[in-house]
């Protein structure tokens, strides 16, 4: 058991949000709901206040307090993702379930959670000693919004961006 939990501040939706993360993210799962023994000024007396959840193994507990507090990017998910195909699922579930698109591999869930979707091909550059293909992949990563496997790698072959 960890000693450390995310605690994660809704206006209204953890429970929502929990069940999305479960089902989009391996690794993740849904525990208990608790709820408010009395009215407090974010909910009524037995409206869900908290729900338990883990994010790709990473313990979460999802507090719905009220509309006092917004996320923002100064916190985010980072998702590694193996290829094309995993980095398009997460980024297209969770833009196409409400959220926003954002640059460089970012984006938002309709909560306002940031999430970076990152494929290893990327990760792999930027810290893998060859300063100049890392520059050439950051370089094409600045034009994107959701990461293009297929760019970066030519980009780090040195193969110029856009290029058939």
């Amino acid at each position: 058991m960890t000693k450390a939990t995310l605690c994660l501040w809704y206006d209204k939706d953890a429970e929502e949000a929990a069940n999305f993360y479960a089902a989009t993210f391996p690794d993740s799962h849904v525990g208990a709901a608790h709820r408010a023994p009395a009215d407090n000024p974010s909910s009524p007396e037995g409206a869900v206040l908290t729900v338990e959840f883990t994010v790709l193994g990473f313990p979460c507990i999802g507090l719905n307090g009220g509309s006092t507090f917004k996320h923002s990017e100064a916190f985010s998910f980072q998702i590694d993702t193996r290829d094309q195909e995993e980095t398009d699922r997460y980024w297209n579930a969770i833009v196409g379930n409400g959220g926003q698109e954002s640059m460089c591999g970012w984006c938002k869930d309709k909560w306002g959670i940031s999430w970076q979707i990152t494929p290893r091909a990327l990760t792999e550059v930027m810290t893998g000693g060859d300063k100049a293909a890392a520059k050439r992949a950051f370089e094409a990563m600045m034009t994107m919004k959701k990461i293009d496997v297929a760019t970066i790698e030519a980009a780090i072959r040195g193969e110029e961006v856009g290029a058939a």
